[in-house]
């Protein structure tokens, strides 16, 4: 079977623009993990300070703000949970995106890649029957 240039070059340019979006949630979730983790570093110098009332300099952009350190740690906590929240839904449109690639490569779909993680109330159930 002889193959058209034209679709092969089409081909090509559907599976590379596969792996660039595959590329860029991957770096997108990267991007959001040393940001959560700086929020997490800074909450935990939040509750290690010795002094809880008072306030504290957050950075916004290219400027620093004093506030207070509670209405800070409220903030920081809200992020993390928006940062949680999107790395999450970024994870699942990456598996769904991994998927299309190896379709489009002809690679079969990859086995335990859409597994989720037990939540507790089964992880305690598990151990309950393992117990016997």
């Amino acid at each position: 079977m002889a193959r058209d240039p034209a679709f092969v070059l089409r081909y090509l340019a559907e599976v590379e623009e596969l792996a660039e979006d595959v590329l860029a949630v991957r770096q997108q979730i990267v991007d959001l993990d040393v940001k959560r983790n700086r929020n997490r570093e800074a909450l935990r110098a939040l509750h290690k300070d010795p002094e809880p009332e008072g306030k504290a300099m957050v950075c916004f952009g290219s400027m620093f703000v004093e506030l207070p350190k509670a209405k800070t740690k409220e903030m920081l906590q809200k992020d993390q949970e928006h940062l949680d929240e999107e790395i999450n839904n970024l994870r699942k449109e990456l598996r769904v995106k991994v998927n299309r690639l190896f379709e489009a490569q002809g690679k079969p779909e990859l086995k335990g890649f859409n597994l989720n993680p037990m939540s507790p109330e089964e992880m305690k159930l598990i151990n309950r029957i393992l117990e016997g």
